[in-house]
């Protein structure tokens, strides 16, 4: 028989569970900001933030303390409930797709059978704070700002899901802990190159759709240079034009999240997740949470790098044309993963490559 004390106590471990994710990836998300700023920087030649704080890495915090103090204003003849709930639905759904993120076994939040699903669902809910943003400001640039990124984010989670299911095949699961495990071994059981040396030709298949996967969740986040939504000589700012102070922050917040939380999941889909690159039978004897920070920490680095790509991106590649953006999505990502989901799923029926 369950009591309250006993419901009293599962929920105080499960906001302690929400709290210990939480936290680390809000801190972690400033330094990243401040990462993104210097990578720019670097490429074209100039210093980027170096004052405040060594190296700057403090530049970053000052910016969300000035974004707090800042008036929040609203305009006369704005839907005012519904602007002011916009930038908290994003935020709050960008968080909780963290919820089911393995940072190492048995370390998530909510080890569910669907992930995947439950991932598409959310990212999929992610455009009604947008719609409702932009809507809401009643004023045309940031209602044309938020239809295209509604477009933009509808168009790249067709190709981002059939990508995700030549991984749910090779892994026999939409677990994504399972779906680590299975890459367990080193990087020739990741799933860029097959998911094993017995399914290494179909690296031809998913090498490129890791790639595909990359590009597309740049479109799904709006990042450069799929930043059509906030192109500055056509939308201003876009969807969040209208926004100041804490609104503003909340969007940005919930933008960088994404990008951090899909990094993540390229790492996990394709790139073996928390396990490193090599076996490590010599480190079996580690007590195990030892051995769990080590792979949080192996984790954590494929997010980094994950991160410095989409900053270089953003740096180097100039911005696409909106017909372009719709091009490359529904004529060449589309029939591409439509052939690699049929080539894959035909190697695992003849092969049996999930088992």
């Amino acid at each position: 028989m369950v009591t309250f004390t006993d419901g009293l106590v599962w929920t105080l471990i499960t906001i302690g569970q929400i709290l210990l994710v939480l936290l680390p990836v809000l801190i972690s998300l400033a330094f990243l900001i401040w990462m993104d700023r210097k990578v720019w920087a670097g490429v074209q030649m100039r210093k980027g933030p170096n004052i405040v704080g060594p190296f700057g890495l403090l530049q970053t915090f000052a910016d969300f303390g000035k974004f707090l103090l800042k008036e929040f204003t609203i305009p006369s003849s704005a839907d005012k409930a519904v602007f002011v709930i916009a930038p908290l639905v994003s935020t709050m759904l960008a968080l909780g797709a963290w919820a089911v993120i393995p940072f190492a076994p048995g370390w998530v939040v909510a080890d569910v059978n669907v992930g995947i699903l439950y991932l598409f669902a959310v990212s999929s809910l992610g455009v009604y704070g947008i719609i409702m943003g932009g809507w809401a400001s009643n004023s045309k640039y940031p209602f044309l700002g938020a239809l295209r990124s509604a477009a933009q984010m509808v168009s790249y989670e067709v190709s981002l899901g059939f990508v995700i299911i030549t991984v749910i095949l090779l892994a026999g699961s939409t677990n994504l802990s399972e779906i680590v495990m299975k890459q367990d071994g080193g990087f020739w059981n990741w799933n860029f190159l097959g998911g094993g040396l017995k399914n290494l030709p179909l690296a031809l298949v998913m090498a490129p759709m890791s790639m595909i996967f990359f590009i597309s969740f740049l479109a799904e986040t709006n990042r450069p240079p799929f930043d059509l939504p906030e192109a500055e000589s056509e939308l201003v700012a876009g969807y969040q034009v209208e926004y100041s102070s804490t609104g503003f922050l909340l969007f940005m917040l919930a933008e960088y999240s994404s990008i951090v939380l899909m990094c993540g999941l390229i790492s996990i889909l394709f790139f073996g997740g928390w396990h490193p690159p090599f076996p490590m039978e010599w480190a079996s004897s580690w007590p195990s949470w030892v051995l769990n920070l080590f792979y949080v920490f192996v984790f954590a680095v494929k997010i980094v790098i994950g991160f410095f790509m989409v900053a270089m991106v953003k740096a180097i590649v100039p911005r696409y044309r909106y017909d372009q953006l719709m091009r490359l999505g529904w004529k060449v990502f589309l029939p591409l993963s439509l052939v690699a989901v049929a080539v894959v799923a035909i190697w695992v029926v003849y092969t049996g490559g999930a088992a």
